[in-house]
């Protein structure tokens, strides 16, 4: 659904090219922000009870990496209800210009407008 909601709600309004890379699941090891912030914001929040969503978000906002100097983290909560259970058709899904690459080619793609 996103990837179709991506073409026609960017690509083939402002006639760009997305790229889009992924990763697939179960591969959430070989992302290295999760390598480099996630246990960073872990350690910040470290036997404190998350007790309100703005608590949470000050913890994460205030993590830094070891050096203090590293990365900047920014977080905010998206409160947008989504609808659940939409499905594209596969009629809907050849509508869409796939391209992809031969880095992760099964995970990585442009979306061509059409």
């Amino acid at each position: 659904m996103w990837k179709y909601a991506l073409c026609h709600e960017i690509c083939k309004v402002y006639g760009i090219r997305i790229r889009v890379c992924h990763y697939p699941t179960g591969a959430s090891k070989w992302n290295p922000v999760g390598h480099r912030l996630f246990s960073f914001i872990s350690r910040n929040w470290q036997g404190r009870p998350l007790r309100s969503v703005e608590k949470m978000l000050s913890l994460i906002r205030s993590a830094t990496t070891e050096d203090g100097k590293g990365s900047k983290v920014e977080a905010v909560l998206n409160e947008k209800q989504y609808e659940k259970g939409l499905k594209v058709s596969d009629s809907q899904m050849k509508k869409i210009k796939l391209a992809k690459h031969d880095v992760l080619p099964r995970w990585n793609y442009s979306l061509i407008p059409g």
